[in-house]
């Protein structure tokens, strides 16, 4: 059965700025794939909410995030608290002529819902494609995981039942009597990359660095 498009329920459907929202699951899949950090909300037994920063991949129709069994909150998660997890794209400062009319220009995705343990070899497939998604070919080279290792850490899947996407992308609208104003405007694109590698202090082998570092770019 298909899912439902991004937006299309009431909790997710675009009500501010309209004009910015994405109906097509091809693009919130890409939101998600261009992503390395989500943030999680949870509420505690008292009703307090908390957002967790998560490392995540998205495997199909549903996100994957891990983290530590000794956590409350991720225990919660476990036993069906509801949740909402967002992923942000920065991929520029919009820069007007005023402040009011600056902005940034985006990619957002947001999804609802609860989560499900994942278990067993599908706990271990699902790590391994945490792995990758960080780092494309890293898993590869890693030995396997370590029974205690598997015991310590709690995996949890995120259906991408409920989701809305939001995408900001254009130049300065300023007003038109501001357009006579001599400051400048235009747009400032951001790009995420990573820096020059830093060996750790410890590498006992004269080792390369590997391809995927040099070449990961988002």
């Amino acid at each position: 059965m298909a899912l439902p498009a991004p937006g299309s329920t009431d909790r997710t459907r675009v009500r501010r700025l309209p004009d910015k929202a994405v109906t097509d699951r091809e693009v919130l899949h890409r939101v998600l794939d261009a992503g390395l950090v989500g943030h999680l909300s949870v509420a505690d037994d008292q009703g307090r909410p908390y957002v967790l920063p998560v490392a995540y991949a998205r495997d199909g129709d549903r996100v994957l995030i891990h983290g530590s069994t000794g956590s409350r909150l991720f225990r919660s998660l476990a036993a069906g608290a509801p949740t909402c997890l967002t992923v942000t794209l920065l991929d520029g400062l919009v820069v007007a002529r005023s402040a009011f009319e600056s902005s940034m220009n985006y990619r957002c995705a947001m999804v609802l819902g609860t989560c499900e343990v994942v278990d067993g070899e599908a706990k271990t497939a699902a790590l391994d494609l945490l792995t990758d998604h960080l780092m494309p070919g890293r898993r590869a080279e890693l030995r396997a995981h370590k029974n205690k290792e598997l015991a310590a850490t709690l995996v949890l899947a995120l259906p991408l039942d409920e989701a809305s996407v939001k995408i900001s992308a254009g130049v300065p609208d300023d007003d038109e009597d501001d357009l006579d104003t001599e400051v400048w405007a235009g747009v400032v694109p951001l790009a995420e990359t990573y820096c020059d590698p830093v060996p750790a202090p410890d590498l006992r082998f004269e080792l390369p660095v590997p391809d995927y570092v040099r070449t990961w770019r988002r």
